[in-house]
């Protein structure tokens, strides 16, 4: 039932003056107290209804794929005591898929379809470390796709379970051994993109429509959620994406925000970042997921990185772990690479009135065999 909470009628010139002023704060008071509103010519109304679906004012999504983005942010209580200035968390497993890459796989689906790299009928194959694959699978369920993912071998059996579980053909691959081998899983999925008829590689690390899902959607929604408050922002460096599409819109509102690279032991950007050099011997094996490379992809764009940081794998496990007891925050592995780089980071130089947000990507599920597996902890030391 529908009930007219208030009414008013203005003249062209008063309605013209205050539109801007009526939308923005009216807006911004509805959303508060879930109230809809509705605008007609020189008259506007609300009304109070239960609402699951503001975009559309409808009571249900048309697919999965439509429930992607507009993630909470969510205020640390615990692990931050002892820094000065706010610290939130970006979490990212409310998305369907339960990571951040939902919001890039439809981006690249939807880009391939526009210009005709993906028809009808057709297979997507990636290399992924998981959550990509999720995400690009959720969009082959609602659109009609096949799917073939690889992945390395140091990746949890659950994102392998998950993967098929959804209808998506995997293939492990050797986690040892350099990209441009033929048994890696890059050079696995083009191989497969080759010689498959009407397939398509998405190839999230030069894919520039990672780094644009991000510009066009977590950036304003980090934006718009801390109502500009943010001076700086936190994220993990693997395809680069998240960090480079995020920085950039948030440096395009406001300079002065700082952007900090979390960064993994084996992996080769931090020392890039520093010196312009691509070491090799930065280039070792490590555990963590979804972090860090032995390569650098297109997506990283190191301008809008101001500064990168490492964390151990034990750090990570110890503080993904850490999140959730204490901020029942369930999460992933890099999350805890994310959260424990910030917080190092924070404690010598946030201040005040500073406001940190640092992105969460995925969600503990992936590793319950792994990181939240008391036994396997132990025995890695």
């Amino acid at each position: 039932m529908n009930w007219l909470f208030g009414f008013c009628l203005l003249s062209d010139s008063e309605f013209s003056k205050g539109f801007d002023y009526i939308i923005k704060n009216l807006a911004k008071f509805t959303r508060s107290v879930g109230i809809s509103y509705a605008f007609d010519r020189r008259y506007w109304y609300f009304y109070p209804r239960v609402l699951t679906h503001l975009a559309t004012k409808s009571m249900y999504y048309n697919s999965i794929i439509e429930t992607i983005g507009d993630t909470p942010l969510i205020k640390l209580n615990k692990l931050n005591e002892g820094i000065e200035g706010t610290i939130l968390a970006k979490v990212e497993y409310f998305n369907p898929g339960n990571s951040v890459k939902d919001r890039i796989a439809i981006k690249m689906v939807e880009d391939a379809e526009k210009d005709g790299r993906l028809r009808p009928g057709g297979t997507i194959i990636e290399g992924t470390s998981g959550n990509t694959g999720m995400g690009l699978a959720l969009a082959a369920v609602a659109k009609g796709y096949k799917c073939i993912f690889t992945l390395a071998d140091k990746q949890s059996q659950e994102k392998i379970d998950i993967l098929r579980a959804v209808g998506a053909e995997v293939i492990v691959c050797p986690t040892n051994v350099p990209p441009e081998d033929p048994r890696s899983y890059y050079s696995v999925a083009k191989k497969y993109n080759e010689t498959i008829p009407n397939s398509f590689y998405p190839n999230q690390y030069d894919n520039l429509s990672n780094t644009a899902a991000h510009y066009e959607t977590t950036g304003p929604e980090i934006w718009k959620q801390t109502e500009g408050k943010i001076t700086h922002f936190a994220a993990g460096v693997g395809t680069g994406g998240t960090i480079s599409g995020t920085s950039r819109y948030l440096k395009e509102q406001n300079a002065d925000i700082f952007t900090l690279g979390i960064d993994t032991y084996g992996s080769v950007f931090k020392k890039y970042k520093e010196t312009g050099e691509f070491d090799e011997k930065e280039v070792f094996p490590y555990l963590t997921e979804g972090i860090g490379e032995d390569i650098l992809p297109k997506n990283v764009d190191f301008d809008l990185i101001d500064e990168f940081i490492k964390v151990t794998d034990k750090d990570a496990a110890i503080m993904a772990r850490r999140l959730a007891r204490e901020e029942g925050l369930f999460i992933g592995w890099s999350c805890g690479s994310a959260m424990h780089g910030a917080l190092r980071w924070a404690r010598k130089n946030l201040k005040k009135d500073d406001l940190m947000v640092v992105l969460l990507p995925d969600h503990g599920t992936r590793y319950l065999g792994k990181i939240y597996n008391d036994s396997w902890m132990k025995d890695h030391g």
